[in-house]
């Protein structure tokens, strides 16, 4: 049986959720990295609709996951976090057609994070929002060995030889500083307090939509229970500039002012947890894999080459800023 187009999945979609008849054009609109999103005109509405990676939704865990963040989002609804949730039809979230799988929005205006001109005060406004999400359900927790990051980079080196020639040279001329700063994060995961609470790692300035200065979180499906402290100080050096190499010190610490107000637990070490930063390199792994052919077609393999490229230059930039990212720490947020 021949596989339906995604027009026409999107057309079975919309009249089964009850949402009408597409009456303009599908547009193909970003979606991350990970999904593809599209721009659906019916005669009810506007909606985004999200087409969910057919290669995440095989993993044993993802439905699981997804469930675990649809739950956490119905929290965040309830204590009034400026989110754009999944439409809840037929009493649930995720919609599935055929073989496919779906996540339905109300069209939601505004604009995207400029990546380029991130301002100050939309970091203290992202930062506020992340302690907000922490504040609702924050606890101690039993301290247990940290889950540390195991990479064979020279195996996936020898493999990209024969499998992806175009990262191959890229592995191998930064294999030794991928084995430090995968050491690096593993002493600072070893180093985080034992803290649990309501988190969303996924909060990077792409997540967030800007509606007439109020900002609106979207992409939700990594809504999980994590480290708040981990947590904070990976999006505070994300909002601060390390994604595009053009870090300000003063917007990392706009973050942490936002947050800090939002919610504080007291802890200030966060010069000594710099490392997690390079959790980047789990990132990057999963990259080489598309690179190395595990993704449902060439353009996803393509889009794996250039995220492998752009992931090891971060890294790169991240472990020259750090000794200035930890006197900024260590002068601006004292410990205590």
């Amino acid at each position: 049986m021949k596989e339906k187009t995604i027009e026409e999945l999107l057309v079975k979609l919309m009249r089964e959720c009850g949402l009408g008849k597409i009456v303009a054009d599908v547009e193909s609109v970003s979606g991350g990295l990970m999904h593809r999103m599209y721009k659906v005109t019916t005669d009810s509405g506007v909606y985004a609709v999200k087409h969910l990676n057919a290669e995440i939704m095989k993993r044993p865990d993802a439905h699981e996951n997804y469930a675990r963040a649809e739950k956490i989002e119905r929290m965040l609804e309830k204590s009034d976090i400026p989110i754009v949730p999944a439409l809840e039809i037929r009493d649930r979230k995720m919609q599935k057609i055929d073989n496919d799988f779906f996540y339905v929005f109300k069209w939601q205006n505004g604009r995207i994070t400029d990546w380029n001109h991130i301002s100050k005060e939309e970091c203290y406004k992202a930062g506020s929002i992340l302690g907000r999400i922490h504040a609702i359900e924050p606890k101690n927790v039993e301290r247990q060995s940290p889950e540390l990051s195991q990479i064979d980079w020279h195996g996936y080196m020898l493999k990209a030889k024969e499998d992806a020639p175009e990262i191959a040279s890229l592995l191998k001329d930064n294999e030794e500083l991928l084995i430090y700063v995968e050491g690096e994060l593993n002493k600072a995961r070893a180093s985080l307090p034992a803290m649990s609470c309501i988190s969303n790692e996924d909060m990077d300035p792409k997540n967030i939509m800007w509606d007439n200065g109020k900002p609106w979180v979207i992409d939700l499906e990594c809504l999980d229970y994590g480290n708040p402290i981990s947590h904070v100080m990976q999006l505070a050096l994300q909002w601060s500039g390390i994604v595009t190499c053009e870090m300000d010190v003063d917007r990392m610490v706009a973050f942490f002012d936002g947050y800090l107000e939002a919610y504080d637990n007291c802890f200030r070490g966060y010069s000594d947890i710099v490392g997690v930063a390079y959790t980047w390199v789990e990132w990057l792994e999963h990259n080489i894999q598309r690179a190395l052919g595990n993704c449902i077609d060439e353009a996803e393999r393509a889009l794996g080459i250039a995220e492998v490229r752009n992931t090891i230059n971060r890294i790169a930039y991240i472990h020259k800023m750090e000794p200035q990212i930890k006197a900024a720490l260590n002068m601006r947020l004292n410990k205590v």
